[in-house]
């Protein structure tokens, strides 16, 4: 191979062919503010300037930047990324000194994992796997922000970074809507797993990723007890958007040995969904079954308080500098969930950093409002028991008391049904939140008003005029 040229000159190769490829806007925007730091053997380091910039090379160009520097610096090349952010006028370098980002999140895992992961399939007996774990460092319990909408959850978290496969919450079965942190508590159980035990191995994987290799290893080549084998030397493995699995039966077949081999083995399980395991449908029972064995713990929507801590720490770690009045009023227009809170961020930092705009509220309400306009803000429970009481008039407290008056108990279940139809909530969240009740009861009350409605046109109209007044605020 050629001699390996200096990393100014390596860069500059690089964005010869890169210019070629992409519109020349995109080049001015997105390479022009790149600056090459250093070439240390195969590893080049450039310097950019926010982590968004960071983040958008890695989703839209990282395909195209990886092919130009092997080309110049052939199959091992790898890229780091200095992230440059300025702090009252004092720049700091992101990641702090000894984090590393991750070479190429973008590439998932495989069970061929390629030159660099030594492949246990054909390794008999292999007792130590050294794989990339597939784990955003971003999605660090520093970078969580706690809340009443995921104490829980992040407790059991850390005791079981502390002591995996060892405690009471095996498997730990973290559910919620989407964009709620589902993914990164997992990750971030994960991160400090590795910190405290960096011999353990530790793996992510999404539900997805998972039946796409099921299927090759038991279809395209036959080597499904090497499939088992490889995932049954996980000591950590979390599994992503569990739901997935339904209707699957050869995978959850697959996924059943897994699960019974590790935990067994006193290894920890960590698996995610949209929904309770008593909620999911398409799945085995006795894959349901071993789901509650440990600790389902949901992660709700964050509150106002907890939406404005989210703000200020990712504004943060974004290097932006918001006042108090911007953070409120995003906070206060957008509380579904917290992915659509960065998003509102992003955007805010994209029209000040390439349109040269001041952050101020102006912007935050014309971005904001193009957001909420796009994808409406979900109803929310409360908003929900606000309209039926309001409707009948009657108060706040009555409907999640105990009274078993007709009038309130009817009024109770209309805001149920409403409830289940109008958010993404559980069953078994939407009987917290109304009253204090268990999920049997907010599912026999929407039977109950499902009935109801087709034999009582009065009722179906009440129904149908609250829903309206929701929908119309």
């Amino acid at each position: 191979m050629r001699p390996i040229e200096n990393y100014q000159q390596v860069w500059n190769n690089c964005l010869h062919v890169i210019r070629d490829i992409i519109s020349p806007q995109s080049f001015k925007t997105w390479f022009d503010p790149i600056i090459p730091l250093q070439l240390k053997e195969n590893v080049l380091t450039i310097e950019v300037p926010t982590s968004f910039f960071y983040e958008y090379l890695e989703a839209n160009f990282i395909d195209l930047i990886s092919k130009v520097l092997r080309k110049e610096l052939g199959s091992n090349a790898q890229l780091e990324y200095s992230v440059r952010i300025v702090k009252e006028g004092s720049p700091v370098v992101y990641p702090p000194k000894g984090h590393v980002l991750p070479k190429n999140p973008s590439v998932p895992f495989s069970i061929d994992a390629g030159k660099n992961i030594p492949n246990p399939f054909v390794i008999p007996g292999l007792k130590q796997l050294q794989i990339d774990p597939q784990l955003n460092p971003e999605y660090s319990f520093s970078n969580f922000v706690e809340g009443d909408c995921n104490r829980l959850a992040r407790a059991a978290g850390l005791n079981i970074a502390e002591n995996p496969g060892r405690t009471a919450f095996n498997p730990l079965f973290l559910y919620g809507a989407s964009g709620l942190g589902k993914t990164h508590l997992a990750q971030a159980i994960g991160i400090a797993v590795k910190e405290k035990f960096p011999d353990k191995i530790v793996l992510y994987v999404n539900a997805n990723r998972f039946q796409t290799q099921f299927i090759d290893a038991q279809v395209v080549k036959n080597k499904l007890n090497d499939f088992l084998h490889f995932y049954q030397m996980i000591d950590v493995l979390i599994l992503d958007d569990v739901q997935e699995f339904a209707g699957k039966e050869g995978t959850q077949n697959a996924f059943f040995h897994i699960f019974n081999y590790l935990h067994q083995s006193g290894k920890q399980l960590i698996l995610t969904s949209d929904k309770a395991p008593v909620d999911l449908q398409g799945l085995e029972h006795r894959l349901l079954s071993r789901f509650k064995w440990g600790l389902p713990a949901e992660l709700q929507t964050p509150d106002y308080a907890t939406r404005i801590a989210i703000l200020k720490n990712k504004a943060y770690l974004d290097g932006m500098q918001l006042e108090d009045n911007v953070v409120e009023y995003i906070a206060d227009r957008i509380s579904t969930n917290i992915r659509e809170l960065e998003g509102a961020l992003r955007s805010l930092l994209a029209q000040a950093t390439f349109n040269k705009k001041a952050i101020t509220q102006d912007l935050a309400e014309e971005i904001t409002e193009k957001l909420v306009s796009t994808a409406q803000q979900e109803i929310s429970i409360s908003e929900i028991q606000k309209a039926v009481c309001t409707y009948f008039d009657i108060s706040s407290e009555s409907i999640i008391s105990k009274s078993r008056k007709r009038e309130i108990v009817q009024a109770r279940q209309i805001a149920m049904y409403l409830s289940r139809n109008l958010t993404k909530e559980s069953l078994a969240s939407i009987g917290i939140q109304i009253g204090g009740k268990d999920h049997a009861t907010v599912l026999h009350a929407y039977n109950t008003v499902c009935d109801l409605m087709e034999t009582d046109r009065h009722f179906k109209q009440y129904v149908n005029d609250i829903e309206k007044r929701l929908k119309a605020t």
